[in-house]
């Protein structure tokens, strides 16, 4: 009988650890007195590092791993609140705003600009506090009674902040201008499925303040959304679509759309991965939207692999180490328990940890399988090989191996954007900003083919203009993505990847031949020279334009050429599809935020009016989210909109 009594109480201790250690996910809203959601607002498991923040309807969702747990929710000009958690799993909590004077204020604003980057003072990376006045510099209070930096004095500002620990690291962007098709009949580019400038955009918004200039790339903004484009229906692994409209900021101009369908790949079918989680511990990464934002992300993939699948995990700090040895992917637990042991602290070595990553991947090297490191960071390397050109050097020696690159970038305050979206480019791979869980959801669950596996690499395309339709263009965004046409058919030439599933898309504004007013004209006359009106064929009188792709499969390098003549064929801008409207939003905000000095008649309601009317299914809700973020902006920057609440 007192066997049976041990064993009995053996098996209910068991039962209550199980209970007390079992993990769960919490999810709820945050809201101000109004019921108004309050995004990035901090939300952390008291006495722990496991922390989120909001999106931008207040919601949160966060991984707990006591059941009685205490959640501590937190806002710039609020009250925190403390959650004590019980057997529920959905808390909503409404923050009242702070009836004490604030001692401390979060200045954010522009930091020095030089040809090469902008650098940049992020919310919430420090607080100072301010007694009197600061240098002229003016603090202005936000609708969510939080503060920002009014950059009318530049100046003083940079003088207070401008320290090397409190900038962000942005390539300066000089816009595509106007071509004429009669001295430059090609322009020549390679594709971008990066992503990182949108989700990045969207978190200097969600904390009230626009973005700089020059972390606004037009493309991956576009490029952030999938469209509704037909799959390939031959053996190549993408599809062409084309669609043209008049410019709704300039009447006497029309728009090109030119949409890439990558050939889905069943995630059944896809072939084995070889994976190695590059994971930076570095002091730098001791923030809650950093290293367990990391952590909570690579748990998600975690769950994603199968048996046949490998998984590494490599760190770096003051130097690199393999902290799992590669790992099959039904062996979730030790994944997940490696992931968990993590902290953060030390200088940071980043050239030493890619070495060892490479290393342990080439090791574990799997043919004609997916064989990838993933590099989660700030981007702050600060130790060692940490150059700009010393580290794409390495990358571009180290891709020869078949072992491609994701970089996925965390954090703010100290976030190097150019740094990373170099590597990713130099590693044959792509670059995401993961600014909360949903968007580590997106990235590595909603879109893993996509992410994580290449159909094509090396793609380039070509347009030719027929001078007979077109008399001068301009690519929309892509700038730092441009090639000469003679790197078209070098297949020396790197150029970017292709995911599984994966669309591009790019859009061309374009001055029809018909008009007799070019205001695009900025040469005048030569002296010296004189130019004969040229004869133009008229065999090909009717298009408008000749797209030329050129790819290479992933374990090949001799490339392959696919031609599309695009017929002209005009029409109004609310004719056409969902996805060309949708782009065509999207690029009109960008020149906003860029203040582009081609945004011509563009306005926030005009965006607002083109993106609510393409909205479409939206499944996953991420066009919705960009209406919101472009009223928000429109706020932001002082212009009057019709916000809709329903």
């Amino acid at each position: 009988m007192k066997y049976v009594f041990a064993a009995t109480a053996l098996c209910s201790m068991l039962l209550l650890s199980f209970i007390i250690d079992a993990s769960r996910i919490i999810t709820g809203k945050v809201t101000d007195e109004n019921g108004n959601p309050i995004a990035a607002a901090t939300v952390i498991v008291k006495g722990t590092s496991t922390a989120t923040v909001t999106n931008i309807n207040g919601e949160y969702s966060i991984v707990v791993n006591k059941e009685k747990a205490v959640l501590v929710i937190s806002y710039v000009g609020y009250e925190s609140k403390e959650i004590k958690l019980g057997t529920p799993l959905q808390y909503n909590v409404t923050l009242k705003p702070s009836q004490s004077p604030l001692s401390e204020v979060v200045v954010v604003g522009y930091g020095t600009s030089t040809d090469k980057y902008t650098s940049y003072y992020a919310p919430s990376a420090k607080t100072k506090t301010l007694t009197g006045q600061l240098a002229g510099v003016q603090v202005q209070q936000n609708k969510n009674n939080g503060y920002y930096y009014s950059p009318n004095n530049k100046d003083s500002f940079n003088d207070y902040f401008n320290t090397p620990n409190n900038s962000e690291g942005y390539d300066k962007i000089n816009e595509n201008p106007f071509l004429r098709v009669k001295e430059n009949p090609l322009s020549t580019f390679s594709i971008d499925v990066d992503a990182a400038s949108y989700s990045n955009i969207r978190r200097f918004i969600n904390n009230g303040q626009l973005p700089p200039i020059d972390a606004v790339r037009i493309e991956e903004m576009i490029n952030y959304f999938s469209y509704q484009y037909p799959q390939p229906t031959d053996d190549k692994p993408f599809g062409i679509t084309t669609e043209m409209a008049t410019c709704p900021w300039n009447k006497k101009h029309a728009l090109v759309m030119v949409g890439l369908q990558g050939k889905k790949v069943a995630t059944e079918n896809l072939p084995a991965s070889n994976l190695v989680f590059l994971i930076d511990v570095s002091g730098s990464m001791n923030d809650a939207n950093k290293l367990p934002l990391v952590q909570a992300s690579l748990k998600m993939l975690s769950t994603q692999l199968r048996a046949e699948d490998k998984v590494a995990i490599v760190v770096y700090a003051g130097s690199a180490g393999l902290v799992l040895p590669s790992t099959t992917g039904d062996n979730v637990t030790a994944i997940k328990d490696a992931i968990d042991k993590l902290s953060a602290g030390g200088s940071t070595a980043g050239g030493a940890g890619i070495q060892l990553a490479y290393k342990v991947a080439k090791d574990n090297f799997v043919k004609e399988g997916n064989n990838r490191v993933i590099l989660c960071t700030d981007g702050d390397f600060n130790v060692g090989l940490s150059s700009d050109d010393a580290l794409e050097a390495l990358i571009e020696q180290e891709r020869k191996s078949g072992v491609f690159l994701t970089v996925l970038g965390f954090g703010m305050g100290n976030y190097q954007d150019s740094k990373m979206q170099k590597l990713a480019d130099k590693g044959n791979g792509n670059h995401a900003y993961i600014d909360g869980i949903n968007e580590a959801k997106k990235v590595l669950i909603n879109e893993f083919g996509g992410t994580l596996f290449t159909i094509a690499k090396d793609v380039k395309l070509q347009i030719e203009f027929n001078p007979a339709q077109v008399k001068s263009y301009r690519l929309i965004g892509y700038e730092n993505r441009m090639l000469a046409k003679e790197d078209f058919n070098n297949d020396q030439k790197d150029a970017g990847e292709l995911g599984s599933g994966h669309t591009v898309t790019a859009l061309y504004e374009i001055v029809p031949a018909s008009n007799k007013e070019d205001d695009t004209e900025t040469v005048d006359a030569l002296r010296y020279q004189t130019t004969e009106k040229e004869k133009i064929s008229t065999a090909f009188g009717k298009e408008l334009m000749n797209i030329k792709l050129r790819y290479k499969k992933p374990d090949e390098d001799k490339s392959a050429l696919i031609e599309h003549p695009v017929m002209e064929q005009y029409g109004n801008i609310e004719n056409t599809s969902e996805n060309c409207r949708f782009v065509t939003a999207v690029a009109g905000f960008g020149m906003l935020l860029r203040n582009s000095n081609f945004k011509g008649d563009a306005a926030y309601d005009m965006i607002l009016s083109l993106a609510r009317k393409s909205v479409g299914a939206d499944e996953q809700g991420y066009r919705k989210e960009f209406v919101q973020m472009v009223e928000n902006a429109a706020l932001l920057s002082g212009k009057k909109v019709t916000v809709l609440t329903k």
